[in-house]
């Protein structure tokens, strides 16, 4: 019983290991060149290797006349003692390159022909390492700072590279790992991580994963990782609901009669953005030479977003031009050319939401709903045409543009639902 028991507990566990992942099927034997007769007539014994139907060959190093070969059992025949030390030979290379093929499983790497016949040779592979791949990206990245790609894009691919270092230690004890052993079983893993371990949510999660697989395709196409773990990983993004504030919550912030400098200073830069659509680190940056003269003769801010690097074309309204008008003279800026005295994003929203309670506005508010406030409360609902709109926020693509024009239409059915139930 008890040995039943073993075997059938042995049994499942070799199952579990020889996974479709793992499994390759594996034949080794010896064989005759005939036709590279040496100068006593003696044939070469080459070692052939084949892994799922491919060959790989390697010259051992010995000879022997072709009539003291036996092709069916793939050794030297007879009872001399140099028979007998070829055959000697060939069972210490055939156990040799056994133990080779074990070790390679147990590993994860990728058996193939050629990468046993490079163990055997002790030629070492360009074996390149995730994390030391993901470092190589990322340099790259702070190399093109400020040209192609803006700090903060850089700062969310070092938190992605912090989070797969946690990853592989959580789940492998290890420090790195290598390309080859990247499955797709180790990106739902890793999504798991993300959603369960970390408690991310799963746009968060998706996002995370989006970076880490800019990385993988940058592996790829530098021919440093043969398969992709991603072909068969989907996953999208959910589409969240976007906040904004209605015309008579933009009013009330506008309204309040603040004492505190530093609310002061945060409300009106918060509106500046509701009228001009900027974003927190486009208004930061905002300098007298991004006010000019539109084609109307108006004054228009005219600016390349941080983030995309696309042109933002946006008239002045009466309310951005007061506003811009108050801090021309205000002492504490980042230089004499810059239009607003400013704080950190983190700062702006924690006294944002000082504002909100002020305000007796209900909504967790950020800086980022000002530009959101832009596009539907003072643009879209006002007969903004949706391409004038998309040129202003610089979206480079008509779609992203589009999801405030569900928003609007959701309100309006809101607002005729809730005129349907009075009328009847």
């Amino acid at each position: 019983m008890h040995l039943r028991y073993y075997f059938l507990n042995f049994s499942k566990q070799l199952l579990m290991f020889f996974t479709m992942e793992n499994f390759n099927t594996y034949n080794l034997t010896f064989v005759l060149r005939n036709s590279r007769k040496n100068n006593e007539g003696k044939s070469p014994v080459y070692m052939r290797i084949t892994v799922n139907g491919q060959r790989a060959e390697v010259a051992i190093k010995r000879h022997i006349h072709k009539d003291n070969w036996e092709n069916k059992a793939c050794k030297a025949k007879g009872y001399k003692s140099e028979v007998k030390q070829l055959n000697q030979y060939l069972e210490t290379l055939k156990a040799l390159m056994n133990d080779y093929h074990t070790e390679m499983v147990k590993m994860g790497e990728e058996i193939t022909a050629q990468s046993l016949k490079n163990k055997f040779l002790g030629i070492s592979e360009d074996r390149r390492m995730l994390i030391e791949v993901f470092e190589y990206h990322n340099h790259q990245l702070k190399e093109l700072e400020g040209t192609n790609y803006a700090s903060a894009t850089i700062k969310r691919y070092t938190t992605t590279l912090d989070h797969i270092k946690a990853f592989l230690v959580f789940k492998y004890q290890l420090n790195d790992i290598p390309l080859n052993r990247l499955k797709y079983s180790f990106i739902t893993d890793l999504e798991h991580y993300f959603k369960v371990t970390r408690k991310c949510n799963h746009n968060t999660t998706i996002k995370y994963i989006k970076n880490f697989r800019k990385v993988i395709n940058l592996a790829i196409k530098n021919e440093w990782l043969s398969k992709d773990p991603f072909a068969k990983f989907q996953a999208k993004i959910v589409e969240v609901k976007r906040e904004y504030l209605l015309k008579d919550e933009l009013q009330n912030i506008e309204d309040l009669n603040l004492t505190f400098p530093r609310l002061d200073i945060v409300r009106d830069i918060f509106v500046f953005s509701c009228y001009s659509g900027l974003a927190y680190v486009d208004v930061a940056n905002l300098t007298k030479n991004n006010i000019r003269l539109g084609i109307d003769g108006d004054l228009w801010i005219i600016t390349e977003r941080t983030k995309t690097k696309s042109q933002s074309n946006i008239p002045l309204l009466p309310k951005s031009h007061e506003l811009i008008k108050k801090y021309s003279r205000y002492p504490n800026k980042k230089t004499e050319d810059h239009i607003f005295p400013i704080f950190t994003n983190q700062r702006m929203n924690a006294y944002l939401k000082e504002i909100a309670d002020l305000a007796s506005v209900d909504k967790n508010l950020t800086f980022h709903i000002a530009r959101h406030t832009f596009a539907t409360t003072v643009t879209l609902a006002n007969g903004v045409p949706i391409e004038s709109i998309s040129s202003m926020l610089g979206h480079k693509s008509i779609r992203t543009t589009q999801i405030y024009s569900k928003v609007i239409n959701a309100k309006i059915s809101e607002d005729m639902d809730k005129l349907k139930r009075k009328l009847s």
